[in-house]
This record gives C-alpha cells, structure tokens and sequence, in this order.
C-alpha cells in the first residue's frame, strides 16, 4: 500500500457533497442529517440569497415555475418551495459536531450567511469553508469573517503556475485550495502545504479515487457517497 503523505488537517474532514445526495435529496435537512449519521465530519452545500435577504441552499439558485427559471434572488423566502432550506432552519436542524463548506456562487449572499450563521451556531464561523471561484473575491472576504476562504478552481486556470498561487492565496490571506481530484497529486499537494494552505479534493466518489486522494495527504475530500467516503478512511 502507497504510504500515506502528512496532512495539515490529521485526520482530513470527509465532506457529504450537498448532504449525503447518493440516498437522499440534495441539499435537504434529510441528507444533511443522513450524512452525519453515517458519519461525515463535514457538510457541502451553494448557498444563495433572496430578494428579502435570506440565505437559503439550493445547488443552481434556479426555481422553475410553469416552464420559467426564476433566479432565487428575484423570490422572497416564502415563496420558494418547501424543500429549500434556509441556513438558519439547517443549522437549527441538524445537530452534531461538523465543518460546514459553502460555495457562495452569489458573493451578495455572504452577509446573510454569516448573520445567520452567528445567529443560531456562532461558534461554527471558525469552521465555515467559503468557496468562490475567483481567488480575489475571496480575498476580499477576509477582514469581514474568521471563516476559512477557499480559491475553488482548476489547476488548467492556474495561469501564472501553482506555486506562483500558493504564493498569492498565502499574501492575501486564502487559507484553501480545492480543485477536482484529477487535478492532485502528491507533490502539488506537498506544495501548497510548503505555504500552510489547505489543499481539498472533490468529485470523489469511488474508492480507489479516495484512497488516492487520503494518500496523497489532502486536507478534505468531497463525495456524494458518505458510506464509501468513510469506508476509505478506515482503510487508509
């Protein structure tokens, strides 16, 4: 068996990508508890705002009504259908103890999770992952939160090198890196660890592929498939 790299996070957190989705609706109360039952140390999930200015979880921020697309942020939080959960009503839900990843697809929406956030959890904030895909627009974010700030990416848009990024995230305070785990390996992940940044994989669904990815010494892996995701980090 390769031998396993060190991580910065020992062990790594096993994301439940947008709750456990492989046997419940995403981004439900139902998979996230389901998740944390078959035992994920952290959730993932988009988070959008609405045009009263409540941050709710949807994957594409899209509600269809009669053959329209109609962007969440155009809906008031009453309106939108039942199995879109606010954060608030999440974190009030689901109890235990988890990182929580949020990809803030819509940067307008990052007030309203952080109030909701403190208001329910406050003590989650230093646990929160904040994911955008521009590396800027998280560095923007950094005097405003203690939560963790992650450039979102891959590694074909890391035009000026990796190391010339790891650079950058470390002057402007990005704690994170994740990039698909096609993306990895051990040396690349050895480096931005060289600039204490986090690296974390996502799009891992089999076993092999999470084996890799533990081995490799990332920080965090991303699965739709809690069950398998746990089963590799006994093996590993």
């Amino acid at each position: 068996m390769q031998q396993r790299l060190p991580s910065l996070i020992d062990p790594p957190i096993a994301f439940a990508h947008r709750g456990a989705r492989a046997y419940a609706p995403e981004n439900t109360i139902e998979a996230f508890q389901l998740a944390l039952r078959l035992g994920a140390t952290g959730l993932e999930s988009d988070v959008w705002v609405t045009s009263d200015g409540i941050a709710v979880l949807d994957h594409d921020g899209i509600v269809r009504r009669r053959g329209r697309k109609i962007p969440i942020s155009e809906m008031v939080q009453a309106d939108l259908p039942s199995h879109i959960p606010t954060v608030a009503a999440m974190l009030d839900a689901v109890s235990g103890d988890f990182d929580f990843s949020l990809d803030v697809k819509d940067p307008a929406a990052l007030n309203a999770t952080l109030d909701a956030v403190r208001l329910v959890k406050p003590e989650l904030e230093p646990r929160l992952w904040l994911c955008h895909h521009k590396w800027q627009v998280v560095a923007s974010w950094r005097s405003l939160t203690a939560a963790k700030l992650v450039d979102s990416t891959r590694l074909s848009r890391l035009k000026e090198g990796p190391e010339r990024r790891a650079a950058q995230l470390h002057e402007y305070g990005v704690d994170c890196i994740n990039m698909h785990h096609t993306d990895w390996n051990g040396g690349l992940v050895t480096l931005f660890h060289r600039f204490n940044r986090y690296a974390l994989g996502w799009d891992m669904q089999q076993g092999y592929v999470l084996d890799d990815g533990i081995r490799m010494g990332l920080d965090g892996v991303f699965s739709d498939y809690t069950d398998r995701m746990i089963d590799a980090f006994t093996r590993n």
